[in-house]
């Protein structure tokens, strides 16, 4: 039987990206992408992103989570995600600062710079083509060749790619709305330029200081939020040197601050994390489990 059979969980948000928090620190057990299907049935507890905290594994930490999305497949990092699972943290003890391990590598957070607000250091982006990764060479990754539409009329082209622990393509427009983004994302998710698949958004920049958004995310969706994503368009602006390195970002489901910090290029993501209920995993969604 799965260890999640009669396991409790805290049903969270992070502008609108709905998020599941598991706390498996108590055993040895851990999650099959099996299980995390099957809790985004609608049987289950849909969501966008499952946490898991598990034992930690480094000294000094607080937890290794893994992260899962709602077709079973890893996430490197979800910035939204960890913003709840620190809100859960702080909440069942005293500290004012936490350090995960991810698959993506170590996340601080901490409380602030107000009460309702979390911050997450997001590490450094990643550029080289290798790294993000890319199935092949480009030296400049500020903007590659990648259109959708006709040759000598493209629909979207030219994208900035990031890796942010999750791969972005990051497309530069003047109306986020103006293009069938449902359509178009699957499309560019699984292009063969990405052999990791990508998660692909829409960007405006509307000043220095100021970018709007949408994200169609790597084996969820299209989606209210995503904190990487916004990490990666912002760092991707500022490579183009059209914002400054501190941004505000508006999401379909709400506002993120992102500064990426000159003096060590980590990226600093603040927002805030959302309690919605507690509950417990019925056994019977696991029944087929193997």
């Amino acid at each position: 039987m799965s260890a999640l059979a009669n396991h409790s969980f805290a049903k969270m948000n992070g502008i609108g990206n709905e998020i599941v928090v598991i706390d498996l620190r108590d055993t040895a057990s851990g999650i099959t992408p099996a299980d995390a299907r099957a809790v985004a049935t609608p049987e289950g507890v849909p969501y966008d992103q499952l946490m898991v905290l598990q034992k930690p594994r480094l000294a000094g930490t607080d937890a290794f989570v893994s992260i899962y999305n709602n077709d079973g497949s890893e996430a490197g990092a979800c910035g939204n995600g960890m913003r709840c699972v620190a809100r859960q943290t702080f909440a069942g003890g005293d500290k004012t600062a936490l350090t995960f391990e991810t698959k993506a590598g170590l996340i601080n957070c901490w409380q602030g710079p107000a009460p309702d607000l979390y911050t997450v250091d997001m590490g450094t982006p990643k550029f080289g083509w290798q790294d993000i990764p890319l199935a092949e060479e480009f030296r400049d990754t500020r903007g590659i060749e990648l259109q959708i539409g006709p040759i000598d009329a493209p629909i979207l082209h030219t994208p900035s790619v990031v890796s942010m622990g999750n791969p972005h393509a990051i497309f530069w427009v003047e109306d986020i709305q103006a293009y069938d983004l449902e359509k178009f994302g699957p499309l560019l998710e699984n292009h063969p330029i990405f052999p990791d698949r990508a998660n692909i958004t829409l960007a405006h920049i509307v000043g220095r200081d100021h970018i709007v958004m949408r994200t169609w995310e790597r084996g969820a969706g299209l989606t209210k939020a995503c904190g990487s994503a916004a990490c990666a368009t912002a760092v991707a602006a500022a490579r183009l040197r059209r914002t400054n390195r501190t941004v505000h970002m508006t999401l379909p489901g709400g506002e993120l601050t992102i500064e990426w910090r000159e003096s060590d290029d980590h990226v600093l993501m603040t927002g805030p994390a959302a309690f919605e209920y507690e509950g417990t995993f019925d056994p019977k969604l696991f029944a087929s489990v193997a």
